[in-house]
């Protein structure tokens, strides 16, 4: 295979999308990650890929999907999108290939000559063959046993050797919430591929799923701490957290009557973040976290009454300094863009019956 000049590779939101896209962050130059769930949010990724796939100054452009089974519908807006791009694109050769496990997805890989299903491997394990036999990036070849651990716990092989390793680093990932990829994706990423790369460091210790489980915390903590004294790992994160919003704080901001706040989006523990933010930010009068099903949170620093935005957003309440509540007519999303818009737009109606 001809290494493309630019590879856009859409993943699963687990350990098996995570470490397919960990093994050809090693294989391609220029390469531009997206995580999705399944249903809608995947053809929304895809348009944002597409979209960009325009502006790409590449000829050679690779569309790599893994460890996401699609539906009908959505192998055939690939297809029309690459019969778009190729008429708007003159000299573009766009290529396709889906590496998938699932048997639900049988009927479109019978049809589509580009979807590649096998149900006895798990798609990093399937990700990680292609890499080595067709693309013949021998980088991964390295991460072997971490491949075939990952291969146990996803197509559950109880008896094969990696399967607890697997299962420590399944259930890290899983509950790995500390960045949250719905606003700060690229960040998340980075610190699932931390984790992975870490535990790929101690595979070969004697009880290797053991000193994985024990030194989890530590791992967790050596990626925010960077350039930081040491501190608990919720001090850290609530650091690193502030600094992203921070930096992003003008894109953040939205208005309540007198009040300036910032709107963010599927953020963790929003107790100590959102009040180690303020501290930071004393010209942010309260921050507004809303979740991708409607519920959200409020913080303030003794310069907002945000149980009156909780109270007159979504019916809800709380302290003046820490509030919360759902709007039962959020419609779920996890496009940042379309939820700001929505608050926006709820803002400047509640505060005009008021």
């Amino acid at each position: 295979m001809k290494k493309p000049d630019s590879v856009y590779h859409l993943s699963h939101t687990d350990l098996d999308g995570y470490a397919c896209q960990f093994l050809t962050s090693h294989c391609f130059k220029k390469i531009r990650f997206q995580n999705s769930n399944y249903g809608d949010e995947i053809t929304g990724r895809l348009k944002i890929f597409f979209d960009a796939m325009l502006l790409d100054p590449g000829k050679t452009i690779l569309l790599l999907i893994t460890d996401l089974n699609l539906s009908m519908q959505q192998c055939e807006f690939i297809e029309k999108q690459i019969e778009r791009l190729h008429n708007l694109k003159s000299g573009v050769t766009l290529q396709v290939q889906l590496l998938d496990h699932h048997g639900s997805g049988k009927e479109p890989a019978e049809k589509y000559p580009w979807y590649f299903l096998d149900t006895t491997r798990s798609a990093t394990k399937i990700t990680y063959d292609w890499l080595v036999e067709t693309v013949g990036c021998q980088a991964v070849t390295r991460y072997k046993n971490l491949v075939d651990a990952i291969n146990a716990i996803d197509i559950w092989l109880t008896e094969e050797k990696g399967f607890e390793f697997g299962k420590v680093l399944m259930g890290a990932i899983a509950s790995s919430r500390e960045v949250g990829r719905a606003l700060f994706d690229e960040q998340d990423r980075e610190h699932k591929f931390h984790m992975i790369r870490s535990a790929h460091d101690l595979i070969e210790e004697e009880n290797a799923h053991i000193r994985l489980d024990n030194e989890m915390h530590a791992i967790k903590k050596a990626f925010f701490a960077k350039n930081r004294d040491d501190n608990t790992l919720d001090n850290l994160v609530a650091d690193y957290l502030t600094d992203l919003l921070t930096a992003r704080k003008e894109d953040l901001k939205i208005r309540y009557k007198d009040k300036t706040g910032v709107l963010t989006f599927g953020i963790p523990n929003i107790s100590v973040i959102g009040n180690a933010f303020l501290v930071a930010n004393p010209d942010i009068d309260f921050i507004l976290n809303i979740s991708p099903n409607g519920s959200i949170s409020l913080r303030s620093n003794n310069k907002a009454d945000v149980s009156e935005i909780a109270a007159t957003l979504a019916g809800g309440g709380g302290h003046p300094n820490a509030s919360g509540g759902r709007i039962h007519n959020f419609k779920e999303t996890y496009s940042y863009a379309d939820a700001k818009k929505f608050i926006e737009t709820l803002i400047e109606e509640k505060t005009k019956e008021s």
